[in-house]
């Protein structure tokens, strides 16, 4: 059997990054920056005052007390926005608000609070030292200096620090653009009334999910039988506009495999992997495109996500975490494992004590115990038992 490291190799390398596009900020959220981002003006972009209340030059207001307040004509009112800025002529105060252009002359901003809130004259009751409450041209960004770097991701921070240096575009690399097909004569839509021998289609729902999760883009989550001429044709209609193709199911040993019977032997690599759960895996591509076949139990489709293609898909889409975190956690109980297989129990971690416990048994069809579990356990393939207080590998699903 492949090794689950081989397999992860092979998977990576199938699964390539697209070229560099530029895209309007309102679509770059989530997305990984491809260039460097270099400021084309300076943040603040003029002297402006950080307070509402009255620019005044200091020596005015140097004896200013509660008891003994200095009183001042005010001369001109400064909302936000004025663009004809004026200049403050000695023993006067402008009338100014939060983010308003410094008038020429004025040396420091007094709180509305430490006046009486004057329009026509201000009395003014506390002493400001030079320069408070003045915002500075320049003292949060300085044109020409590099704001953003390629690799970052494109957080609501970084939008709103694009937008405000006037940038309507950034340069990102692409989603990866994933098909998503479960297969299954026995598969019907949620809504539809159950015949015996059906269940309600799942994978491709969460699958999707899991793509989006990672940060790639569905194009489509198809559900097909078990007729081959069906899922060729699905796959045909789709995968020129697919950077990955995902399926799920018809990969085991048995009859009515539709996966391996479309698609095998040809460009298609169909391998057991030295796993539990998740054994019957294949990769290769169709048509240029790559795909990646997953088994069709729910718990071996996520769990083989999670370990095969959610890490190569993010590398693709040059995020820097690309696995989930990794830690080791005391085991709270004694459980085994097959020998010569990698095992991926479900787990709850547990902070506080830094333990965690296995949750639910090990089989691939018990999807409720994934739904509620916070890790997986990774157990290697040389394990065989594993004794309570040992402390093993947790993959942090949280």
């Amino acid at each position: 059997m492949r090794s689950v490291d081989e397999h992860r190799r092979v998977v990576a390398g199938l699964i390539t990054a697209r070229p560099a596009q530029t895209v309007p900020i309102a679509d770059a959220l989530g997305m990984v920056l491809a260039a460097d981002v270099v400021a084309r003006l300076s943040l603040p972009g003029f002297d402006n005052s950080a307070m509402d209340g009255y620019a005044v030059l200091t020596e005015d207001i140097a004896a200013a007390t509660a008891d003994t307040p200095v009183r001042l004509p005010v001369a001109e009112d400064i909302p936000a926005g004025r663009t004809d800025i004026p200049t403050l002529a000695p023993g006067t105060a402008h009338r100014i608000m939060t983010g308003a252009p410094l008038p020429y002359g004025a040396t420091t901003v007094v709180p509305v609070e430490s006046t009486d809130g004057g329009v026509h004259t201000v009395t003014i009751r506390e002493a400001k030292k030079e320069g408070q409450h003045i915002r500075r041209a320049g003292e949060d960004v300085s044109a020409g200096t590099t704001v953003l770097r390629a690799g970052q991701v494109v957080t609501p921070a970084v939008l709103g620090l694009a937008a405000a240096l006037g940038l309507g575009e950034l340069t990102v690399t692409p989603r990866q653009r994933v098909l998503v097909v479960s297969t299954g004569t026995e598969l019907v839509s949620a809504g539809t009334p159950l015949q015996p021998g059906q269940i309600y289609e799942s994978n491709g729902v969460m699958l999707a999910a899991a793509v989006r999760d990672a940060g790639g883009e569905v194009i489509a989550s198809p559900m097909t039988g078990d007729d081959v001429a069906v899922f060729s044709e699905t796959l045909r209609r789709h995968a020129a506009d697919a950077d990955l193709i995902l399926t799920t199911g018809g990969v085991s040993a048995g009859a009515y495999e539709v996966v391996k019977d479309a698609l095998g032997p040809g460009s298609v690599e169909f391998v057991k992997v030295a796993m539990q759960p998740g054994m019957p895996q294949g990769c290769g591509t169709v048509e240029d495109t790559p795909i990646v076949t997953l088994p069709g139990n729910p718990v071996s489709a996520l769990v083989s996500f999670e370990v095969f293609v959610r890490p190569a898909l993010r590398a693709a889409m040059g995020f820097a975490d690309t696995e989930r975190p990794r830690r080791t956690a005391m085991l709270t109980e004694d459980l085994t494992s097959p020998r010569g297989k990698r095992q991926f129990r479900r787990g709850v971690f547990d902070p506080v004590t830094d333990s965690v416990t296995g949750y639910g048994p090990p089989a691939s069809h018990h999807l409720r115990w994934l739904a509620s579990a916070n890790c997986l356990l990774e157990l290697d393939e040389d394990t065989a038992e594993v004794a309570a207080g040992s402390r093993v590998q947790v993959w942090d699903l949280r």
